[in-house]
């Protein structure tokens, strides 16, 4: 029988490799080391999904930084769901960046695709961490090869984000170091366990503060305010990037970590002696309305979908502390599928800078007649995010919205509902002002896409975007997946 536990260091090793490439090799060939390279971790990420479907878990010892503290990497059905956003979506983004650079004329494209590449290999390291020494080197590890993505224009705009981003980010790092080494002294324990391991292992006063350490080191990356102004300064990093930042690696690194901590760290029974989830909640739900209506105040394209960013992320935080079986299930969804639909818009509004350097909502008067495809997709990413039914949006926020009554916290219900109406109150205007300019004139025009390598990949994500909607009610990988990464934090019971 084949040894599948080389599967993980497979698909973390390989984006390493195209990184070295894209230095050494000709510079040409930079961004096309990563089409074959991430087609590999693809494969090698689909290799675990029979095994942890079945309920089975793959396990990879790496190597030990001192002889007590080895690193692990352990798959389960979380850490999956993860890993197969990260590879898949990698995927289309190398595409997608090859026309990017192209079209823009990137400079420094080897730098440039080097620490794309690492950045994931570091997110698909975040996704298999079996402890939280593992996880927390991964987490800073992805802080510091997204940086040179931040600050890749080299402007004093691209540096002052960056010097914020690091700033946040190794600010979080901080916090979360503490609560790891205190971990370690409270349980002697690090493993990720399913249901938690600190429940009894300290007061309740103390285990609120731990808390409040570990909140302090995942919210900053799930841009949870107070601690999002980094994300939207990020903008100014080419879209390939926001793209990355956004949907693929590092706030779904944050996200992923509020789930593993509430999960696999706290548990449900350790949780329900103090009140930190409840702040927590509080937190997702003000971002969940702040970030609403900030984000309809946003002319800029891009700060606008950032800003949508912050407040989807604040759904999968809210869903992790309702500690909730349904909510927490509908968190796994929504990690998943607001990814594909958020890569799109991005995509989508990269495509349109490319031809026509519009980078405000109005100047995209009349754009939809002149480049169908973009806007297609852009139209249905958007429904999608709204949670219209049939569109992967739906499925995480019916769940979320049946967590929310489980635990009888009807606030975080009527929040949900009106932020997906506000979300159709900051995308859908892009929609008709593009297909339905005030000036009819403008419907006018030769269509003008941009280069297929950019096109390809935002269609395709689009349509991802609608398959993912109905999947999961028809063969139901996706929701067996997420139901199993819930089931064991509950005690099996569904």
């Amino acid at each position: 029988m084949a040894d599948l536990s080389v599967l993980p260091l497979i698909a973390v090793i390989t984006p390493l490799v195209a990184a070295l490439l894209a230095l050494i090799g000709p510079t040409a060939w930079a961004g096309r080391w990563g089409v074959p390279a991430a087609a590999v971790t693809v494969l090698a990420v689909g290799g675990l999904v029979a095994t942890v479907m079945s309920g089975g878990i793959v396990e990879r010892s790496l190597f030990a930084l001192t002889p007590n503290l080895p690193l692990v990497f352990r798959v389960d059905a979380l850490g999956l769901s993860f890993a197969l956003l990260a590879a898949g979506l990698w995927l289309v983004t190398s595409v997608y960046a090859i026309g990017y650079a192209r079209v823009n004329t990137l400079r420094h494209q080897p730098r440039f695709f080097a620490a794309f590449a690492v950045a994931v290999a570091m997110a698909l390291g975040v996704a298999f961490a079996g402890d939280l020494l593992t996880f927390f080197v991964f987490y800073e590890l992805l802080t510091v090869s997204t940086y040179p993505l931040v600050v890749h224009k080299e402007t004093a705009r691209a540096f002052a984000a960056g010097r914020r981003y690091l700033l946040f980010a190794l600010g979080g790092g901080l916090s979360l170091l503490i609560a790891v080494a205190w971990t370690k002294q409270l349980s002697g324990a690090l493993s990720f366990t399913p249901g938690g391991f600190l429940a009894g292992v300290a007061s309740p006063g103390v285990l609120a503060v731990l808390f409040a350490f570990f909140v302090g080191g995942v919210a900053v990356k799930a841009a949870v305010m107070p601690v999002h102004a980094w994300l939207p300064t990020a903008m100014v990093a080419p879209t390939p990037v926001s793209a990355l930042l956004h949907a693929v690696a590092v706030v779904k690194a944050g996200v992923f970590g509020v789930l593993r901590v509430i999960g696999f760290v706290f548990g449900p029974e350790a949780l329900g002696t103090f009140l930190g989830v409840e702040v927590l909640a509080t937190m997702a739900l003000f971002t969940i309305v702040a970030g609403s209506v900030i984000a309809l105040r946003q002319d800029n394209l891009k700060r606008r979908l950032a800003y949508s960013t912050i407040v989807h992320l604040s759904f999968i935080v809210l869903g992790a502390s309702l500690v909730a079986p349904a909510a927490y299930t509908g968190a796994v969804l929504h990690m998943v599928n607001h990814g594909l639909a958020k890569i799109t818009l991005f995509f989508a509004a990269g495509a349109i800078y490319a031809v026509t350097k519009a980078d405000s909502v109005r100047e995209l008067s009349g754009l939809g007649w002149r480049m169908p495809w973009t806007f297609g997709a852009f139209t249905v990413a958007s429904l999608a995010l709204m949670g219209i039914p049939g569109l992967a949006g739906f499925p995480g926020k019916l769940f979320l919205a049946q967590g929310a009554i489980e635990a009888g916290h009807l606030p975080a219900l009527f929040v949900m509902i009106g932020a997906s109406i506000f979300t159709a109150a900051y995308l859908m205007p892009i929609v008709r002002v593009a297909y339905f300019p005030d000036d009819p004139a403008l419907r006018g025009g030769s269509v003008r896409e941009a280069p297929v390598a950019m096109v390809a990949p935002l269609v395709v994500t689009a349509a991802l975007a609608a398959l993912f909607g109905f999947l999961p009610w028809i063969v139901g990988p996706q929701f067996s997946l997420a139901r199993l990464a819930t089931a064991p934090v509950f005690g099996g019971g569904l």
